[in-house]
């Protein structure tokens, strides 16, 4: 059969590209123009935006709008703690020192005398020094992390409670007694202002994912402020709506729209919506609730109920609790924090004397260590996060 037209046209152009590709190969010589053309064309990829979060002034800028602790992942040391020893401090509150424990080991290792009623140990801002809260001693004792070396005490009157503004100008002195917050310093302590508060016992606190505001409890009068941080002003105040209530921890959601503060007498956690700063709703946990700590991934948080010697997990995406681990023979699981690595969950035994060790993956005991009187708030360091908000280790 002999080919068409058509067929004879097809074959003779595949014979021509065929040498042209051959002689091309043959000398070495550059592609062709149009290949050329075709291989520079701009490809179009499309890159996901991060919605920038307006923070406070001077703030670092937040990493994850949908995740206030998108720095604190397993093992994600700042340069500037990387070389500290991990360790436990642990203020015994009735003894006046502070244990200090080599998690690896489960042993103390050392026992630091401090200032009188020592209630919790907080990292500082720029990460660099552990403050002792001597509360009845009016004092603030420095440790350096690295060396464990105790500075001089410096003056503080009334510091229950210690926390620092994002942007890492102010220490924030909890003053339960004195009924003020006091902005001071944040490196050297001294006075920048007073801001007496009509509640009585102010002691734990949280700021919201943009900085510019944050949330304080008031143990012994029930009632909850909301504080401007750029003004340094009380800007609102409310009851908690249950006769008796004694609030302790405060603790925001990862997305940054609730906060949830813990309620030792109602026995479990309020929720509220800090931007409204409207009435809470309430969660049940357990006997005593307490301390409030989030997980590595952001997904959990653990509630510690001291009343009962149990601690509830709370799961921020399904908005319930999902378990509830016991302490062998019970106990008092009060304040504390996570283990760099996510792996551990260590708490002080406020009327036990003594420290919890706990697998953050099956809830087991891993270890309970003899301490001094009135362990009150310990600090796991170092932690992961470029900078601390204060208590005992809130990070950004």
């Amino acid at each position: 059969m002999q080919p068409t037209h058509a067929a004879r046209v097809l074959a003779a152009g595949a014979a021509l590209a065929a040498l042209t590709l051959l002689s091309a190969c043959d000398s070495g010589s550059e592609p062709r123009a149009t290949e050329t053309l075709a291989s520079a064309a701009p490809v179009k990829t499309q890159q996901k935006q991060v919605p920038r979060v307006d923070g406070l002034p001077g703030m670092p800028p937040v990493l994850d709008p949908k995740d206030v602790y998108a720095a604190d992942r397993p093992g994600n040391l700042s340069p500037v703690v990387k070389d500290f020893p991990s360790r436990i401090y642990v203020p015994n509150t009735n003894s006046d020192t502070v244990t200090v424990i080599d998690p690896a080991t489960y042993r103390v290792i050392k026992t630091i005398p401090v200032g009188r009623q020592p209630q919790h140990v907080v990292p500082s801002w720029d990460l660099k020094t552990l403050w002792v809260n001597n509360d009845r001693g009016n004092t603030l004792t420095p440790i350096d992390p690295r060396t464990g070396r105790v500075g001089k005490p410096v003056d503080v009157h009334d510091p229950y409670n210690l926390y620092f503004t994002p942007d890492g100008k102010y220490a924030v002195v909890m003053a339960s007694l004195d009924r003020q917050l006091v902005f001071r310093d944040a490196h050297t302590m001294k006075r920048v202002k007073t801001v007496p508060v009509s509640c009585y016992g102010v002691n734990h606190a949280d700021f919201s994912l943009d900085g510019r505001y944050f949330i304080v409890s008031c143990e012994f009068s029930g009632e909850l402020l909301k504080v401007d941080t750029e003004r340094m002003k009380v800007v609102r105040q409310e009851k908690l709506p249950f006769h008796g209530a004694m609030p302790q921890d405060v603790k925001v959601s990862p997305d940054g729209k609730r906060f949830y503060i813990a309620d030792m007498m109602a026995h479990g956690v309020w929720i509220l919506d800090g931007d409204k700063f409207d009435r809470p709703h309430f969660l049940a946990t357990g006997k005593g609730c307490h301390g409030l700590y989030v997980s590595r991934d952001s997904r959990e948080m653990y509630i510690s109920n001291r009343g009962e010697g149990t601690i509830s997990i709370f799961d921020f995406a399904r908005n319930r609790l999902t378990k509830k681990w016991h302490l062998p023979g019970g106990g008092s699981p009060d304040m504390g924090g996570v283990s760099a690595d996510g792996k551990v969950l260590w708490l002080s035994g406020r009327y036990n004397s003594e420290v919890y060790a706990i697998d953050t993956g099956t809830g087991t005991q891993l270890a309970r260590i003899k301490v001094g009187s009135g362990p009150h708030g310990l600090a796991v360091y170092p932690q992961p996060g470029r900078y601390s908000l204060g208590h005992t280790g809130i990070f950004r």
